[in-house]
């Protein structure tokens, strides 16, 4: 099978995302958005469960359950990323570093495996990073997976309505290529929301009371 060349463009995106996202977490240098390249640290530990608010969902111990709001931790080992059985809940509450890696890594990698794998895993399956490092190489590994689906498509399979059959969304009902677009703004999304974030941690004042 021959990868589409109509995929080009969205392959590119995926990969300028993912690497400044990967960049802007490891270090040593990240892209500045106007071509200077800016110096900065890997991920810590305290920025990666960092909670900014009261109230955050995040990753935590299973033995601890879930955080405020939230009625079971997803993902397999330990520890689990918070969620909720059925509506989540309104407003959502403000998820941390942790919770948006897991998710996005739980996102890509699912969604290969509902793509060129078994189609059998659920989040259950997923492991959940305890600290910066282990959540970085969880991602990585995650986006490996979903560029290895995406060089396995050709142009049949990008019109293929259910190429991709990830249970949690509407990719069953969708063209794959929508599919393949969906990813790249979450990852758009997602990483920009890490990165400010990280700016956050950088700048944040003393503590009150």
């Amino acid at each position: 099978m021959a990868t589409s060349a109509r995929l080009g463009p969205l392959l590119a995106q995926f990969d300028f995302a993912y690497e400044r996202l990967r960049d802007r977490l490891t270090g040593p240098v990240m892209d500045s958005g106007n071509g200077t390249p800016i110096k900065t640290g890997p991920l810590t530990d305290e920025e990666y469960l960092w909670e900014p608010v009261a109230g955050c969902w995040s990753v935590r111990p299973r033995a601890g359950g879930p955080g405020p709001r939230a009625t079971r931790l997803l993902g397999g080992g330990d520890w689990g990323r918070d969620s909720a059985a059925g509506e989540h809940p309104w407003p959502p509450p403000f998820t941390t570093i942790a919770w948006r890696m897991t998710h996005l890594s739980e996102m890509l990698a699912l969604r290969a495996e509902y793509t060129v794998g078994g189609r059998s895993l659920t989040f259950d399956d997923c492991p959940v990073g305890t600290d910066a490092a282990s959540a970085v190489a969880i991602l990585t590994s995650a986006a490996q997976a979903w560029r290895g689906a995406l060089l396995a498509a050709d142009d049949a399979a990008l019109d293929r309505v259910g190429h991709c059959t990830y249970p949690y969304g509407g990719d069953a009902e969708e063209p794959f290529v929508e599919v393949v677009w969906w990813v790249n703004q979450e990852l758009l999304h997602h990483g920009a929301e890490i990165a400010l974030l990280r700016d956050l941690h950088r700048d944040r004042g003393p503590a009150v009371g």
